[in-house]
């Protein structure tokens, strides 16, 4: 049996590991220390997007409720204290990505961060206008949703959605790590995977949602409709003469307006498009486009049944063999 280590020991053994921790293996910056990167936080980016959300709507995603005559305070203060914890944490973002990609000329990060931050604030409203048609389809395409505010405050859908109108927003600002590090954290809450960089169109409903994969390129149109474990997806990649993934390319499919797909459905492919008024089955496999107001199903397979004999009763116990042996 091995004898445990002393309390000497056990201090030796931390100082030695610690040691061995403080340096990323394959990085050549120290990040989060004085001398390094001070990197965006990821806790403080999530509570940044719980303000945001609270700010959308307010009284619903917050701790408090909100009395009407104090909302338009509420909304400014909030709004205020966000955009503050925001602009640092984009910048710092920023500065990790200047140094991650040896960038020499992009500018001045400060003067990005506020770029970003002021884009933001400027979409805020078109984003809860967006999000109120969201609200409007789920509601009206669900029959077991009770109310529109049983949609706001529960739907895992409706989470995953507004956590990307916002990512949406920062990704087309060229906003680097925070985007994603908020999708992620809507993904880990919903089971819904949307890249920051999908572009969506109002009237989205995502029914259930768990496993709904939405890949980067994606478009998506108006008044869609998705179930559960839908993909959209990337057939494989193309590689440089390196052998890496060649990025920045359309990978992913095209969704026009009023499609329905059903669960498990998998759409592949930057040259997919499926057309207008289209309706995909559950399970479907597709890799090529089809045209508007399609129906597309699997054949229905013709399940194997079969008949069996019934089991004979057990004879019962005799009398004589219940009774015990003198």
């Amino acid at each position: 049996m091995t004898t445990p280590p002393s309390n000497t020991d056990l201090k030796l053994l931390i100082a030695e590991a610690a040691g061995s921790l403080c340096n990323c293996e394959g990085c050549n910056m120290t990040a989060n220390t004085v001398k390094g990167i001070h990197l965006a936080g990821r806790k403080a980016i999530c509570r940044v997007l719980d303000d945001l959300v609270a700010i959308l709507f307010p009284g619903c995603h917050g701790s408090d409720p909100v009395p009407p005559a104090h909302v338009r305070v509420f909304v400014e203060e909030r709004l205020q204290e966000a955009a503050d914890a925001l602009r640092e944490q984009i910048e710092r973002a920023f500065r990790y990505q200047c140094q991650f990609d040896k960038c020499t000329d992009c500018g001045d990060c400060v003067r990005q961060a506020e770029q970003a931050v002021r884009a933001l604030i400027l979409a805020l409203p078109d984003v809860k206008c967006t999000l109120q048609s969201d609200v409007t389809a789920a509601y009206e395409g669900d029959p077991a949703a009770r109310s529109i505010m049983e949609v706001v405050m529960s739907y895992p859908g409706f989470q995953a959605i507004i956590t990307h109108r916002i990512a949406h927003v920062l990704y087309k600002e060229g906003v680097p790590l925070i985007p994603r590090i908020m999708s992620e954290h809507g993904h880990s809450q919903t089971g819904i995977d949307i890249h920051p960089g999908a572009t969506i169109g109002p009237g989205f409903f995502i029914d259930h949602g768990t496993g709904v994969v939405i890949g980067e390129t994606t478009t998506i149109g108006r008044n869609v409709k998705l179930y559960q474990g839908v993909t959209l997806g990337a057939l494989s990649f193309p590689k440089d003469a390196d052998g890496n993934p060649i990025k920045g390319i359309k990978r992913h499919p095209d969704v026009q307006d009023n499609v329905t797909i059903y669960a498990g459905a998998t759409i592949l492919g930057g040259d997919t498009v499926i057309g207008a008024g289209s309706e995909i089955g559950g399970n479907v496999w597709l890799t090529h486009s089809v045209p508007a107001n399609s129906r597309v199903y699997n054949q229905q397979p013709k399940p194997l049944i079969t008949r069996h004999s019934p089991r004979a009763a057990a004879p019962e116990a005799s009398a004589t063999s219940k009774e015990s042996t003198p």
